[in-house]
């Protein structure tokens, strides 16, 4: 297992393409992108928790049934979300590229990110529909990358290598996602290619599967996004034997998913909206994974813990409140808690107490970009970890005015 580059273009016989189609008034920044596989490939996706869902989850669940999709469009500068004729324009989307692509638009996967409740004018998109596809290649991948991009300050991409069944076999993906980020079975958006040969049962599986323990240990800001979807296309270019059932080189697959996966969750949440610092926090120790789980959760979610982290203020009891608070069983009197970064660790919390540290170590190891919360519970086996941001001033100055 090993990482490579390439993003979604890493797989074989997966071509890529993002570009400026109009949507967005700043024609410097792409909003239309599009992924592409040679040949038809089976497809696996979760999708937002959210009661209020964006038009084109819809149109994807519906066009994904049958376990088969060829292409994936995107759009950001408009979520499609809350608009009468949104299923309308997410199926005029599918039909239009699958008339310039000679796809039948039941393969296509549709996507939005951006505004919500403000109609989506498809003619910017049909106009750039050929030029879209024109510009599929194998290094389309950062193209595509930046073509999702709404208030991300950066591209998120991620591939790797592994082996299958003797053949090399390699995946991809990419994610947008910086605020609205608080996910349950799904999270912002993210695509994924792999040129393994899996069947769809199987792939939907290793995806569900491995959500529980990434995209659903995210959190920026505590909200839901409406659009929030994770899709995984498997064309099975590589030439393995296809997984169909658990055995190792599904443990195999499902190693190299994890790896694309929690690659993103990390890049996803140090690109929080307004964020300066990239917070991960792990639980050992616990009852069982399920409550280490939602430890690890409470505390990256505390707004308290994310302004403190801001601060590079050491104030540890702020994340004995959030594990207090989380619901889960714990016996607050065995907890410890060490804070940890590029220049240094340091224990300040034993016993569900304090203990006598230096506040100027603390400060320094807090002052970096990728901080560790290390809690250890002493109460079994259960282990977890989340990934989260600081909540800085920008992140009220981002979401201030983000619609005018």
């Amino acid at each position: 297992m090993k990482l490579i580059n390439g993003g979604v273009c890493a797989a074989k016989d997966f071509l890529a393409s993002g570009i400026h189609c109009g949507i967005r008034k700043n024609r410097t920044k792409r909003d239309l992108s599009l992924i592409y596989s040679k040949a038809p490939a089976h497809a696996a996706a979760v999708y937002t928790t959210n009661l209020v869902k964006g038009a084109p989850l819809t149109v994807t669940k519906n066009h994904l049934a049958d376990g088969v999709a060829q292409a994936i469009i995107c759009n950001s500068g408009n979520a499609n979300t809350c608009n009468a004729n949104g299923i309308e324009v997410a199926e005029e989307i599918c039909s239009l590229l699958g008339r310039e692509m000679k796809l039948d638009p039941n393969d296509i996967v549709v996507a939005s990110t951006g505004v919500i409740g403000q109609p989506l004018d498809v003619t910017p998109i049909a106009n750039g529909i050929p030029a879209l596809v024109s510009a599929l290649s194998t290094d389309g991948g950062e193209a595509a990358a930046e073509g999702i991009m709404t208030t991300d300050t950066v591209k998120k991409e991620v591939a790797v290598e592994f082996e299958l069944g003797g053949k090399t076999c390699r995946m991809g993906g990419i994610a947008k996602g910086s605020g609205m980020i608080h996910p349950n079975m799904a999270t912002m958006l993210v695509f994924i290619t792999t040129d393994a040969a899996i069947s769809a049962e199987m792939l939907q599986r290793a995806l569900s599967t491995d959500i529980a323990t990434t995209f659903n240990m995210v959190s920026v800001d505590g909200d839901t996004s409406t659009n929030d979807m994770v899709t995984v296309l498997a064309n099975g270019a590589a030439g393995n034997p296809e997984i169909t059932a658990d055995d190792a080189d599904f443990a195999t697959f499902m190693k190299a998913l994890n790896t694309i996966t929690v690659n993103l969750c990390r890049m996803i949440a140090g690109d929080g909206e307004g964020a300066s610092k990239l917070l991960e926090c792990s639980v050992t120790g616990a009852l069982d994974d399920l409550t280490a789980r939602v430890i690890a959760k409470s505390v990256i979610c505390s707004s308290l813990v994310k302004a403190a982290m801001f601060g590079s203020d050491a104030n540890w009891g702020r994340i004995l409140c959030a594990i207090g608070y989380s619901g889960a069983t714990v016996d607050v009197n065995k907890v410890e808690v060490k804070f940890r970064s590029p220049k240094g660790e340091i224990l300040v919390c034993e016993n569900g107490a304090g203990v006598d540290f230096s506040e100027e170590i603390a400060k320094e190891i807090l002052l970096e970009k990728n901080i560790d919360i290390l809690i250890a519970l002493g109460d079994g086996n259960g282990a977890a970890t989340a990934w989260g941001c600081d909540l800085t001033y920008d992140y009220v100055k981002i979401n201030g005015d983000y619609r005018t």
